[in-house]
């Protein structure tokens, strides 16, 4: 996949992540950081379970980022959000 395309699959990947974990974007440019790490994560854990992980700009690779976005938003929140 090109970088143009890592990026669109970031943003679009972490943005509903994002909205799903925390019902608030966290902004575009962490977006899309979360998105495109959310989609590496994803990769690695549906390749690890025998599936294929991200195949291109295609609706299952969105549902692979957006799935390791979740999961990588989680764990960020448990990090770095302090009460």
């Amino acid at each position: 996949m090109s970088i143009l395309a890592w990026i669109i699959l970031g943003l679009l990947a972490g943005f509903i992540g994002s909205k799903i974990v925390n019902k608030t974007g966290e902004g575009l440019f962490l977006d899309i950081i979360l998105g495109v790490v959310g989609a590496l994560v994803g990769g690695w854990l549906f390749s690890m379970f025998g599936a294929s992980g991200v195949t291109g700009l295609n609706l299952y690779s969105l549902f692979v980022a957006v799935i390791g976005s979740i999961i990588f938003l989680v764990l960020y929140h448990a990090i770095f959000r302090r009460r």
